[in-house]
């Protein structure tokens, strides 16, 4: 007769506890990487409603493209999700470093402070670049 494990039900959210950094760092790169796919898609449609097809109105397309950009910049809400996108993209270029030094077989033994590094370095540049993003020039 072969054991059996029990692995909770899935109701059973205090488990989350029981996390080690590295399936954190696994969970937040997955998290990262679907962000940034989602970003992608919603940048590839903003822009494309702002750019006109016709050669002939290629002026006019330029000066939509330009007062569009502009007027997102205008909004708070969106340089605030500009501070949220760069924090995502910097963690996720980080920890897919931190990834491949493990992969190369460097820092198998610390990993777990590798990936606190990568948050820590994270919170740095997203802090450090506030200033410029919530306080820019506007085009």
């Amino acid at each position: 007769m072969s054991q059996s494990y029990n692995r909770g039900t899935v109701e059973d959210f205090g488990r989350w506890r029981e996390f080690t950094a590295g399936m954190w760092a696994w969970i937040f790169h997955k998290f990262t990487g679907w962000v940034l796919v989602g970003y992608l898609f919603t940048h590839i449609a903003v822009l494309s409603t702002a750019i006109n097809v016709d050669p002939a109105a290629a002026q006019s397309s330029a000066d939509i493209y330009t007062n569009t950009i502009a007027g997102l910049e205008s909004l708070l809400v969106v340089r605030f999700l500009e501070v949220g996108l760069l924090a995502v993209a910097v963690f996720h270029i980080l920890n897919g470093i931190r990834l491949l030094m493990v992969d190369l077989g460097v820092g198998l033994e610390s990993q777990d402070k590798s990936f606190y590094a990568s948050l820590v370095l994270t919170g740095a540049i997203v802090v450090a670049s506030v200033p410029t993003f919530l306080g820019g020039k506007l085009v």
